[in-house]
């Protein structure tokens, strides 16, 4: 990382705006700059283009454009621990006190969409999760019709089964609130809980296109039979890229 720039007193947007000029391109979608550790060739396959390689064709084209920063540690700032305002996150060099700590962010700049990653005391299967997740994220904000029909008859399905469990925290949470309403199925809690679902599921998908993972096991967690319908509307919605499975027996 060249000496001459002192990250301590940038904050995210800054830092994005500054290397504007300096991003590599990836493909027609993706570009990135490393500010963290130098990259060998290894890491710029783990971290960067075996990800963006296996993203379906209709995500990558679904997409904005995409600047992805790698940085040291990304820092909250000052009362804004609860905060939406992502231009109050800075770049750190150094670790910042616990409670300050912040591992991925995302801005917009534009046209352009800024996704940053802290790097350091972070694993890559984690990095991997946080990657998928933000770009989860993008497309349950920008969702089509047809994408929320689809999904949304899985998930009526689900609950009229009263199936239990979810992929992850936060769309659990929003299946216990949509619960306490009694069986309501077309409001606002519903459409709530339907979004967060398919953001979670929607990571868990192309984050195993990607990578070999393990789904957690629990009383939280949903039924097998139930995530394996999931994740073939998923898989009629978003194909894999050629050469990728979803399910281990296509890998023959």
């Amino acid at each position: 990382m060249p000496a001459q720039f002192d990250l301590s007193k940038l904050s995210v947007r800054q830092f994005a705006e500054r290397f504007r000029g300096e991003m590599i391109p990836l493909s027609n979608t993706f570009s990135y700059f490393c500010a963290s550790v130098p990259m060998s060739e290894e890491d710029l396959k783990e971290y960067l283009e075996e990800p963006v390689a296996a993203l379906p064709p209709a995500i990558a084209g679904a997409l904005p454009k995409i600047s992805i920063l790698l940085v040291p540690y990304l820092e909250r700032g000052n009362g804004r621990e609860k905060s939406k305002a992502k231009a109050g996150d800075y770049i750190s060099i150094d670790k910042p006190p616990e409670g300050r700590i912040t591992s991925s962010t995302h801005l917009r700049m534009g046209e352009e969409t800024v996704l940053v990653f802290a790097l350091k005391d972070q694993e890559v299967a984690e990095y991997h999760y946080r990657f998928y997740h933000l770009l989860a994220t993008l497309m349950g904000d920008h969702w089509s019709d047809q994408m929320e029909a689809a999904y949304a008859r899985v998930l009526r399905e689900e609950l009229n089964a009263d199936a239990h469990g979810e992929v992850d925290e936060p769309s659990w949470r929003l299946k216990q609130a949509l619960r306490r309403t009694k069986g309501m199925r077309g409001g606002k809690a519903f459409r709530d809980y339907s979004r967060q679902s398919f953001v979670d599921t929607l990571t868990l998908y192309l984050h195993g296109i990607c990578c070999d993972i393990d789904v957690d096991t629990g009383p939280r967690q949903l039924p097998s039979r139930y995530l394996r319908r999931r994740l073939l509307v998923l898989e009629e919605l978003f194909p894999p890229p050629k050469g990728y499975a979803v399910f281990p027996e296509q890998l023959e």
